[in-house]
């Protein structure tokens, strides 16, 4: 079993910053493809931004060219760092385990194993 550990959600004005980090417990965060999902109120559970063991990233087209998907296999974490907010980029953000992971990076909910406990982020118009 994999824990996943959200931290670096909050309130931040339209136009600022932020950057999420999800930890992964166990020793074989390396070899998982890692993504980045959210769900705004009242709205499905959506992609943003997954990473593949090999570091190939992809977007969502709301988050090209703002937002930025990293890993670190060394402290097991997975970063996504938000710039340019916008007031709908509103939801509780959820980071994604795909364990074993081959080929690229996936899109779908279903394609991922484990899942964090959720951030909220909170832009401010």
């Amino acid at each position: 079993q994999v824990q996943l550990v959200e931290s670096g959600g909050g309130l931040v004005q339209a136009g600022g910053s932020l950057k999420l980090s999800c930890a992964a417990s166990g020793r074989t965060f390396s070899s998982a493809g890692m993504g980045w999902f959210r769900q705004g109120p009242g709205k499905e559970r959506e992609f943003v931004a997954a990473i593949s063991v090999s570091g190939i990233t992809l977007y969502a087209d709301s988050a090209k060219g703002r937002f930025t998907i990293s890993r670190d296999n060394a402290r097991n974490t997975v970063y996504l760092q938000m710039n340019s907010l916008k007031f709908e980029d509103k939801a509780v953000y959820y980071c994604a385990y795909r364990k074993l992971a081959s080929g690229g990076p996936r899109t779908r909910l279903d394609s991922y194993d484990y899942w964090g406990q959720g951030a909220q982020v909170t832009v401010a118009s």
